[in-house]
């Protein structure tokens, strides 16, 4: 008579099968919209809006010809004066009866988003990592307060603070400046960096850097060779959350930005067609949005999943 054995803590092969289906079910229809957002990049106008929406459609560069520059209408007359167009994408512009009439403000505002976007990232996560230490590692007086406090600046709805913000900026010259959204970004996010920055901090054992100060290393040294080495992964999750946020940002960029230091965010659902919005380079915009975000994630995706499971299973 044999019998067999099962493990307490191992799933059998169909609770494995069923969990391994639902994660792909849930992650198709997750990619759907993005999927939907790619292709529509490569519609034209007429059938961007078709009803019912066309999956099976002949692909052009009209919405990224769209989007990188500015055109204007003019009579067919005109057009045929101007004699055979000099590149593809003129031609394809010449197919509405419209003429290219310069590079549109796209490159300018793409460019904002991410030296403002990185820029606060950095800024939020040096900061966080040297206030997360310093809350893990010494007696700071009302510690647990001082946490609050830091936390409850998370909590605050952005547009509390729009209008005194915006009175503030306007005071100092900081409006329409990336300076000044740097810095913004950067205070919002410092709460949500301490706070993950100090859990990592707190899993590393003080044993570490008492061996290293035996060893004759100062304190900044332990914490350069020592510590900053083992929270890579918490580093690295941290700056991932902390530039979603400072790239997906609105309220704010749209309130205290309007031409110099405008980001993609506000700029990317004002992009005027024929009669109303030009969808396909809408979701050109998008696409290339997304760009950034999806790469940095992507080089720092191991780390980012082990600095989210970091502590979780204890030896």
């Amino acid at each position: 008579m044999s019998t067999k054995a099962y493990s307490v803590s191992e799933s059998g092969k169909r609770t494995k099968w069923l969990a391994g289906g639902m994660v792909v079910v849930y992650a198709l229809v997750s990619m759907i919209p993005l999927v939907w957002i790619v292709l529509t990049g490569f519609k034209s106008p007429p059938d961007s809006i078709a009803y019912p929406p066309k999956v099976v459609f002949e692909p052009t560069m009209e919405g990224y010809v769209n989007l990188f520059t500015s055109r204007s209408r003019q009579t067919p007359e005109y057009i045929e004066s101007l004699g055979p167009p000099q590149t593809w994408y003129d031609a394809l512009v010449r197919e509405r009866n419209m003429v290219i009439t310069g590079p549109s403000r796209f490159l300018g505002r793409y460019w904002n988003s991410i030296v403002i976007g990185f820029g606060s990232t950095f800024l939020a996560v040096f900061l966080g990592t040297l206030a997360a230490y310093a809350f893990s590692r010494f007696r700071i007086p009302l510690k647990d307060d001082l946490l609050f406090f830091i936390l409850s600046t998370r909590m605050m709805p952005p547009i509390a603070v729009a209008i005194p913000i915006f009175l503030m900026y306007r005071e100092l010259g900081l409006s329409d400046t990336a300076l000044g959204i740097i810095l913004l970004y950067t205070a919002v996010n410092l709460s949500l960096s301490v706070w993950l920055l100090k859990g990592f901090v707190d899993e590393i054992p003080r044993e570490y850097e008492e061996a290293a100060v035996i060893d004759g290393y100062s304190r900044l040294q332990a914490f350069v060779k020592v510590v900053l080495p083992q929270m890579r992964a918490g580093i690295a999750a941290t700056a991932i959350f902390c530039l979603i946020f400072a790239w997906n940002e609105y309220a704010f960029a749209l309130l205290l930005t309007s031409g110099q230091a405008q980001t993609a965010p506000p700029f990317i659902p004002i992009i005027i067609g024929e009669g109303g919005l030009d969808w396909p380079a809408v979701a050109a915009g998008t696409t290339l949005f997304l760009l950034p975000v999806v790469i940095f994630t992507v080089l720092l995706r191991d780390q980012l999943l082990r600095g989210i499971t970091f502590g979780a299973v204890r030896k």
